[in-house]
């Protein structure tokens, strides 16, 4: 079931290909259940392993477009403070002057700027991740995971994404050398979206 058109147009002449029904049904704007989504991240600590963290506060919203699909959009606004590593001292030094400076700047935002279908369930939403107060473009790979009425009558749509981003470009330079060489925490940082949201009457 495809929800963000091709970049490729079809030919002048060619009869547009009639909607899906079960596409035109997910037409509206959906909000994202933060109880049943989660957005992690995952960076490479000491050269020899992975530290895993997600970002418990947050609220997004979703407009598909079931009649020209790649005029859906989507928006992510993420509390810092709420970062969660499982370490409270880590997650302490996230928050502090060294990375996030949450005091100053306490929201991450996303704002998608197009989408495309790469076939079959899968997608590719474009869009300004800003951090510390810069915006640069970043680029997400979606799987539609489907959509279902849920036991309280609410319809959903699901998504699993995954993205990677240089922290640098946003200002997250701080690190610390290794005496056997290298450095205390990786500049490239994995995203990882699991997303499900609800349909608004």
């Amino acid at each position: 079931m495809r929800l963000f058109g091709n970049k490729s147009a079809a030919p002048a002449a060619a009869t547009p290909a009639p909607v899906d029904p079960r596409l035109a049904a997910l037409t509206g704007d959906y909000v994202i259940d933060p109880s049943h989504t989660t957005i992690g991240f995952v960076a490479r600590h000491a050269m020899v392993t992975n530290v895993k963290g997600k970002f418990l506060d947050f609220t997004g919203t979703l407009h598909l477009d079931g009649s020209s699909p790649a005029d859906s959009t989507a928006t992510l606004d993420i509390a810092m403070d709420s970062i969660d590593t499982g370490s409270a001292d880590r997650d302490g030094h996230l928050k502090s002057a060294d990375f996030f400076r949450t005091d100053e700047f306490p929201t991450m935002t996303f704002r998608s700027t197009g989408a495309e279908a790469l076939g079959g369930d899968d997608y590719r939403i474009t869009g300004d991740l800003t951090i510390l107060g810069t915006t640069k473009p970043i680029t997400i790979d979606l799987e539609f995971n489907g959509a279902a009425k849920d036991p309280f009558g609410n319809e959903r749509v699901g998504f699993e994404g995954k993205a990677e981003i240089l922290r640098s470009e946003w200002g997250l330079t701080w690190n610390a050398a290794l005496e056997t060489g290298g450095v205390l925490v990786s500049d490239k940082v994995k995203l990882n979206f699991d997303i499900s949201a609800i349909k608004q009457a």
